[in-house]
């Protein structure tokens, strides 16, 4: 005997209208449990929807290009009810499915069944999920490489008969558009973690032993026990001696993606991918960028080819680059950050209104009193794994 249940959108956080880029199994397929059945693509990444159960697929509701919301049928599955297969997806026991008890789970949504049974806790020392990337790293900065863009196109058409006046900045306005765009997305995770019963503990954690970390926050400590443990406590800034990082108009890349201001004369020191990033957003919005590299190339490791014609752009938008050069030093003074360099065609020293430093970045392993739990962490922070 079978019965036939409607396959749905599992949770997926704070997203709507998620497009479909790629259906992988068509009307007629026997699919294993699961077994991907779709790819949808949101603004931050992929995410691939499994089958609940092994059956049959008799119908198949969505094709490439349909926008998809949590909840929306993406197709049909009948199921060998002997086999007690996807016996609970969501079907209200008729073996049409036309009706679908909403009381519970929907098709391929998590439940206590289908998780693994583990207790999580998740320890972030930041108030928002997401880490670098989400906070103040890729998804801010697209953000206003976006807005750049769209200053550079408009610029562009005057050479197709259409002319724009200068761009007004409203730099609390643009924030507001970045912090946005952010937000949406450290939402979502918020909301995901809540729905699937992970209990978020906010505060700087460091292991104690094996089996426990205690974790500080606003003058208060917890001790949190457990049998497994992943660590995953990313990177931060690489400070360079120096550079006077007590003066409030030099930056490391969290600082630049805040906005403060848009300077009139701004050094970065480093012209990896995000210097290079910063140097278009602050161009963009009329600061005039020169970018100190020490190696013989922009994007140290990447293909001369592809950076070569990057360069060369950048060169004919107005930002200066100094290769083979270092920067010896930085000296505040009350009207400016005094830069003093050392390289080839380089000037000795130049003045600038704010220093941007983009060097790197290096693993918090070494934070976390990671070696306490048995682990191996080398001086430079990195975690041994075999």
């Amino acid at each position: 005997m079978s019965k036939r249940n409607e396959i749905r959108v599992p949770d997926i956080g704070d997203f709507e209208k998620v497009p479909v880029i790629e259906v992988l199994v068509a009307e007629g397929d026997v699919l294993e449990e699961e077994q991907s059945l779709v790819t949808l693509e949101s603004d931050k990444a992929t995410m691939e929807v499994p089958s609940p159960a092994a059956g049959t697929l008799v119908e198949l509701k969505v094709k490439e290009g349909d926008e998809v919301s949590e909840g929306d049928v993406i197709g049909v599955l009948e199921v060998d009810e002997e086999s007690g297969d996807g016996a609970d997806s969501g079907a209200d026991g008729s073996e049409d499915g036309s009706e679908v008890d909403e009381s519970g789970p929907a098709a391929g949504e998590p439940s206590d069944e289908d998780d693994l049974g583990l207790k999580v806790a998740l320890i972030e020392r930041y108030d928002a999920l997401g880490g670098v990337c989400l906070n103040v790293g890729c998804i801010p900065s697209k953000a206003l490489l976006h807005v750049g863009q769209v200053i550079d196109s408009a610029a562009h058409l005057a050479e197709h008969g259409v002319s724009f006046g200068e761009p007004e900045i409203e730099l609390d306005q643009l924030r507001e558009f970045k912090q946005a765009t952010v937000d949406k997305l450290t939402g979502g995770l918020a909301g995901m973690a809540k729905k699937r019963k992970v209990e978020t503990i906010t505060g700087r954690g460091a292991f104690t032993s094996a089996h426990e970390i205690t974790v500080e926050h606003d003058g208060e400590s917890r001790t949190v026990s457990f049998a497994q443990c992943i660590i995953a406590a990313g990177s931060r800034v690489m400070q360079i001696p120096g550079i006077p990082w007590d003066d409030e108009r030099v930056m490391d890349s969290t600082g630049a993606l805040e906005l403060a201001d848009v300077p009139d004369r701004l050094l970065i020191i480093g012209g990896g991918i995000i210097g290079l990033e910063m140097a278009c957003v602050y161009r963009a919005l009329g600061a005039k960028i020169t970018v100190v590299e020490m190696m013989d190339q922009l994007m140290p490791g990447a293909d001369p080819d592809l950076v070569k014609p990057l360069k060369q752009h950048l060169e004919k938008q107005g930002v200066s680059f100094h290769l083979n050069t270092k920067v010896e030093g930085v000296e505040a003074s009350e009207s400016a950050l005094t830069a003093k360099f050392d390289g080839d065609g380089a000037p000795e020293t130049a003045d600038f209104d704010r220093v941007l430093v983009c060097v790197g970045r290096r693993p918090n392993g070494d934070s976390i009193d990671a070696d306490r739990a048995g682990v191996e962490v080398t001086d430079r922070g990195f975690i041994e794994v075999d």
